[in-house]
């Protein structure tokens, strides 16, 4: 508090001098406004193509909520990113709406990621580079799912989606609820996270985690197929963007995550061949173990090998001995479809958008220097965004190669 006090009395600036050197050359900046509350800033996607962005609501009848049956039906937010024709009179979207945003900064800040602050930042102004409903560019396009690290929302992942976007892919983000911390649905109605048991110290429940984010994974991919072929997915029946179903490319899929998003992206890419090739930024491939001072089993990725591109990326502030046994295992095979790359001087979530995010917040006086460090690492966000852009989009160039040109 005593923070968010002494940066009020700065109240009347109206931009602050932080500065980050971007891939495109640009710089982002935090904004302060009259309340005196920091407008954080995504850095701009680098790729010749606008951006559409639309959101799914998916109901699987076939299917009870994993941590709450009484819930009914498992039921899905997704949002799409995709190349976009004209995109006048389309509404830039923001990274959180304001409901999302209020839960934001209970659940996310302060509680699950304690390193954030919990005053003095504006979470629902933070506007992205999409414009919402534009109407998508009528060229089929390799489709990119991204299934967020444990906790977080998809909404975190929102600058890689828009530069993967921006090169001619079109991709999918996925919330997985009740252990994602806030999920919106069409109406306003909210749904924070609500895991009976905690997935990182529980093995039974780290098991269900991954066979629900790959059941989801398989869910998702059949609803886009039925978009693909001229149906509404959306369970209101919600009116999607021109040419969406023709943007989809479902020939071509890979995957991608972050955290146990990165272990789902190898086992989905193991056990449903729709996917072609992933990217497992910093997630484990192992269980936990039954019993203290045991290893934990392998995922069958990792016990067994893939025969398509896997990609593994990973921090030297975060690896650790399951780390180099699961991964190692998963490089031993010998069909040589794995490969290992690593950040420097770089932690956990600087995969996601907070790695351009947290040192604005350090600029503005919200966030110490060890916060920081303990989040995202001291890599300075010149060198990290377009790092981790550039892993994972040359991966994908390389092995699902998107159309550049405009229709």
């Amino acid at each position: 508090m005593a923070v968010f006090l002494r940066f009020r009395r700065f109240r009347r600036i109206a931009v602050l001098a932080v500065a980050l050197l971007l891939a495109s050359g640009g710089t982002a900046m935090a904004e302060t406004v009259d309340e005196g509350l920091v407008t954080l800033r995504l850095p701009a996607p680098t790729g010749p193509h606008r951006i559409g962005v639309t959101t799914l609501h998916l109901v699987d009848p076939a299917r009870l909520d994993p941590w709450h049956p009484d819930l009914g039906a498992r039921e899905l937010m997704t949002t799409i990113f995709y190349p976009a024709g004209d995109v006048r009179g389309h509404p830039i979207a923001p990274q959180l709406t304001p409901a999302a945003a209020e839960a934001f900064k209970t659940i996310d800040a302060g509680f699950l990621h304690p390193e954030l602050p919990t005053e003095g930042v504006d979470w629902a102004a933070t506007r992205t580079h999409s414009h919402t409903g534009a109407p998508a560019q009528p060229v089929r396009r390799p489709v990119l799912l991204y299934s967020p690290g444990g906790a977080d929302p998809r909404t975190i992942g929102t600058g890689i989606a828009e530069e993967l976007a921006s090169h001619g892919y079109v991709v999918v983000t996925i919330d997985h609820p009740g252990e994602t911390s806030e999920v919106e649905f069409p109406g306003g109605r909210v749904r924070t996270i609500d895991l009976p048991v905690d997935p990182k110290t529980d093995p039974q429940a780290l098991r269900t985690m991954l066979s629900t984010r790959i059941a989801d994974t398989r869910f998702v991919l059949d609803e886009l197929t039925a978009l693909a072929a001229g149906r509404n997915p959306d369970a209101e029946a919600r009116e999607l963007p021109e040419n969406l179903g023709l943007a989809l490319d479902l020939r071509r899929v890979g995957m991608y995550g972050h955290s146990a998003g990165g272990g789902t992206a190898a086992e989905a890419m193991y056990e449903d061949r729709r996917i072609d090739a992933a990217v497992n930024l910093e997630g484990y491939l192992d269980y936990l173990p039954d019993e203290p001072g045991q290893e934990g089993e392998l995922f069958p990725v990792a016990s067994n090998g893939v025969d398509r591109p896997l990609l593994l990326v990973g921090t030297d502030g975060y690896r650790d001995a399951r780390f180099e046994r699961s991964w190692s295992a998963m490089l031993a095979h010998p069909r040589g479809c794995t490969r290992w790359r690593q950040l420097e001087n770089a932690t956990h979530w600087v995969f996601t958008d907070y790695g351009a995010e947290a040192p604005q917040l350090q600029a503005a006086g919200l966030m110490s220097a060890e916060n920081r460090v303990r989040l995202v690492g001291a890599i300075e966000p010149a060198e990290s965004v377009p790092a981790v852009r550039g892993h994972v989009l040359s991966f994908f160039a390389q092995h699902l190669p998107a159309f550049t040109g405009r229709s």
